[in-house]
C-alpha cells in the first residue's frame, strides 16, 4: 500500500510541520531493512529481521498518540502491532498501556493473534495494573469461544480471572454455533491481493494448480495457463485456494477462461476450519464471462473455494486467475450482486457486443459519441428481425442506461429494452415503441439484475433499420448530452449505398 495513494493525513498547510507521515514511511522501510536488525524471527523456516526498539515502543507511541488525538499515527501504530500481534503481547510496552489504550488494541478483528496468546497477556496486564476493578472489563476483550475446550478449561478456569457463568457461555456458544460464525480474528492487508506465494497462499484442490496464482493473467490458450475442475451436478468437486492464514477479505478478482465466446456460472465459499463453509458470492444461475470483481461484507477465512456450476460449451470450468483481498473502496450490494456506480459497459470492464451489426464489434462500447457518420460508428438491426445485445461481464443490478441514437438527421426512433441474467428469460424495463426518441436517450427503471441488454428497434421515420451509437450502464449524466456532430461527409445516404455490397448498404442510415 503506497504512502501516495493512502496518506495518513491530509496534507498540511505551508505553516505546519507535519512528519506524521515521513515518520511511517522510515517506520515501515526500517522494519523492513537487515541493517541494524537485532532480532530475527524464525516463521515457519523462514527469518525475518526485526528491530527491540520497535517492538518495545510502538506501544508507547500508540498511548502518546491516542492521547494527543493523533488519530493517523495512532491508525499506523495499530496497523503495525496487528501485523506483529504476537511479539507485541509479549513485550514490555505492552505491560505499559492504559486500560482505554489495551481494549482498543486487542478488540480489534485485525489484531491477529491466539485468543490464549491474547488471554495470556491480559492475565499479566491485569495482574501488574489491575486492582481488581478493572479486571472483568479488561477480560472480556477475549473471545472466549475460539479458544478449544482444553484451553478454556486448562488456562482460563484455572486463573480464576473469569467467572464460571461466562466460562460456560463461552462453552455453550462454542458448542452450539457454527463455526463461520464465531468472531474469528483475521490478519487485515489492505489493498493488496494476499493470494500470493509472497503471503505463503497455495491451491490445494483443482487441476493444473500451478496456473491459477502465478500472476500472469495474458498468457493463456486452450492448452495452458489455467486451472479446471469438472462441472459436476452434486457440486463435490471444485478449485480450492489456501491462503497463507486467516485473512479479512471483502473482494475478490478472478479471470474466467475468455478466448472465446462462452460463459460460466459458479460460486464462491469461504472457511476458516475447511469443514464449515459459507457462500459469499452465487452466480451458480447466472452467465458470466472473463474478469469479475466480487464484492461482499468483510469476512475471516483462510480457504477460498471456487465451484463451477456451468459452462455454455462443455462440462468443465476453467479459471486463469485468482486475487483476493480487503478493500476500503465503497461499494454498494443488493441480493448479493453488486449495483455500480460506473459505467460497467466498457471493453475494459470486459462487456462485448453480441448481437447487431457493425463495422467494428463494440464500437457501441467504446466511448466514442464524436465520430460517427452514414457508413461507421454505430451498431444496427433489421426492424422486425434481430436486436442488439450487449453482455456485461458479470450480473449487477442496475437502473438506468444512456443510449446515443444515431442523429446525423432530423429522423427519430421506437424501441423497447429488456434484461436477463441468463439470456433464457427476459424483462421489459423500457418501452419507448410509441415514442418518437432521437439524439441522447437518458433511460431510468425500476431496480433489476441484468447480464445482458437487450434493445429492439420497433420504428425508424427514415428506413427500416436501428441504429445506435453509443450504450452506457449506468449512465454517468444526470442530463441529455448534446447531440452528435454532422456527418463528416455531406453525400445522401442513397449515393453511398452505390459503393457498398447490398447486405452492407441495407444497415446504413
Amino acid at each position: 500500500m503506497s504512502s501516495s495513494s493512502h496518506p495518513l493525513r491530509p496534507r498540511s498547510s505551508v505553516s505546519e510541520i507535519d512528519h506524521v507521515q515521513l515518520l511511517a514511511e522510515q517506520l515501515g522501510s526500517l522494519l523492513a531493512g537487515l541493517q541494524y536488525s537485532d532480532v530475527t524471527f524464525l516463521v515457519e523456516h523462514k527469518r525475518f529481521p526485526a528491530h527491540r526498539v520497535i517492538l518495545a515502543n510502538v506501544c508507547l507511541v500508540f498511548a502518546v498518540a491516542s492521547l494527543s488525538s493523533l488519530s493517523a499515527l495512532a491508525a499506523a501504530c495499530c496497523s503495525y502491532m496487528d501485523r506483529h500481534a504476537p511479539d507485541v503481547l509479549l513485550s514490555d510496552g505492552f505491560m505499559t498501556l492504559s486500560k482505554a489504550a489495551l481494549l482498543t488494541v486487542v478488540r480489534r478483528d485485525s489484531f491477529a493473534a491466539s485468543e490464549r496468546e491474547i488471554f495470556q497477556a491480559l492475565a499479566r496486564w491485569c495482574r501488574q495494573n489491575g486492582d481488581g476493578t478493572d479486571t472483568q472489563e479488561v477480560m472480556s476483550a477475549v473471545r472466549l469461544p475460539l479458544m478449544k475446550l482444553t484451553e478454556m478449561l486448562n488456562v482460563v478456569r484455572p486463573s480464576g480471572l473469569v467467572s464460571p457463568d461466562d466460562l460456560l457461555d463461552a462453552i455453550k456458544t462454542r458448542s452450539e454455533s457454527r463455526d463461520m460464525d464465531l468472531n474469528y480474528r483475521g490478519m487485515l492487508v489492505p489493498e493488496e491481493n494476499i493470494a500470493t506465494m509472497k503471503y505463503g497462499a497455495q491451491v490445494v484442490k483443482g487441476e493444473l494448480k500451478s496456473a491459477l496464482l502465478d500472476g500472469d493473467t495474458q498468457n493463456y490458450d486452450l492448452d495452458h495457463g489455467f486451472s479446471r475442475h469438472p462441472i459436476e451436478e452434486e457440486g463435490r468437486a471444485g478449485i480450492q485456494v489456501k491462503l497463507g492464514q486467516a485473512f479479512i477479505i471483502n473482494h475478490i478478482r478472478i479471470l474466467l477462461w475468455d478466448r472465446d465466446s462462452r460463459s460460466y456460472s459458479y460460486y464462491i465459499e469461504v472457511s476458516v476450519d475447511e469443514l464449515d463453509w459459507v457462500r459469499v458470492v452465487d452466480h451458480s444461475k447466472f452467465l458470466c464471462r472473463s474478469w469479475q470483481n466480487l464484492y461482499f461484507s468483510p469476512r475471516v477465512c483462510r480457504y477460498v473455494r471456487i465451484v463451477g456450476t456451468h459452462n455454455t460449451v462443455n462440462k468443465v470450468f476453467h479459471l486463469v486467475a485468482f486475487e483476493c483481498m480487503f478493500t476500503s473502496r465503497p461499494f454498494t450490494l443488493e441480493k448479493g450482486l453488486v449495483v455500480p456506480s460506473e459505467n460497467v459497459a466498457t471493453v475494459s470492464a470486459c462487456a462485448s457486443v453480441i448481437e447487431g451489426v457493425s463495422r467494428s464489434r463494440n464500437a457501441l462500447l467504446n466511448g466514442d459519441t464524436r465520430s460517427y457518420d452514414w457508413d461507421s460508428g454505430y451498431t444496427c438491426h433489421q426492424l422486425g428481425s434481430g436486436n442488439i445485445v450487449i453482455q456485461l461481464a458479470q450480473p449487477y443490478i442496475i437502473s438506468s442506461l444512456r443510449l446515443l441514437l444515431w442523429d446525423c438527421d432530423e429522423r427519430s426512433y421506437s424501441y423497447y429494452i429488456e434484461v436477463s441474467t441468463n439470456q433464457q428469460q427476459w424483462t421489459k424495463v423500457l418501452d419507448r415503441t410509441k415514442v418518437a426518441c432521437r439524439s441522447w436517450q437518458v433511460l431510468s427503471f425500476d431496480k433489476h439484475a441484468a447480464a445482458f441488454v437487450r434493445i429492439v428497434g420497433t420504428h425508424n421515420t427514415a428506413n427500416e433499420v436501428f441504429h445506435c451509437v453509443h450504450f452506457e450502464c449506468p449512465t454517468q449524466l444526470k442530463a441529455e448530452g448534446s447531440p452528435g456532430p454532422a456527418p463528416s461527409h455531406q453525400t445522401s445516404p442513397n449515393s453511398s449505398r452505390l459503393d457498398l455490397h447490398p447486405i452492407q448498404a441495407l444497415f446504413l442510415p
